[in-house]
C-alpha cells in the first residue's frame, strides 16, 4: 500500500501554517478521530452504525484529502457490517499513517 501520509502531512502543514508542533497536534487528532471511527466499524453488528461510522469516516477523510482513508470508507459503506476484510485494510491504513517517513 502507497504510503497516505505525505498526502495528509502536506495538508496539515497548509492547514497548520507550516507550525510544526500545530501539524503534530492536528496529525494526532485526525489520527485519533479515525481510530475510534474504526473501532466503531469493528464493534458495529447492525447495518445503521456500521453505515454512520462508515460516514464519518468518509467525512474525516474527505476533510483532510486522505485519497486511501476515503477509498476505503467508500468501500466501507457498500459491504456488510464486520467485513473482516475491510477493516483489516483499515487497520493497516493506520499503521501506516502512525508512521511517518
Amino acid at each position: 500500500m502507497a504510503y497516505e501520509g505525505g498526502s495528509l502531512d502536506a495538508n496539515l502543514a497548509a492547514a497548520a501554517g507550516y507550525d510544526p508542533e500545530l501539524i503534530r497536534e492536528l496529525r494526532a487528532a485526525f489520527i485519533e478521530s479515525a481510530e475510534r471511527q474504526i473501532d466503531l466499524l469493528g464493534r458495529s453488528r447492525c447495518d445503521g452504525n456500521w453505515q454512520v461510522a462508515a460516514m464519518r469516516l468518509k467525512g474525516l477523510a474527505a476533510s483532510f484529502h486522505a485519497d486511501g482513508l476515503l477509498s476505503l470508507a467508500e468501500e466501507a459503506l457498500e459491504t456488510v457490517p464486520g467485513d473482516r476484510a475491510v477493516l483489516r485494510r483499515l487497520h493497516q491504513m493506520l499503521i501506516d499513517l502512525t508512521v511517518t517517513p
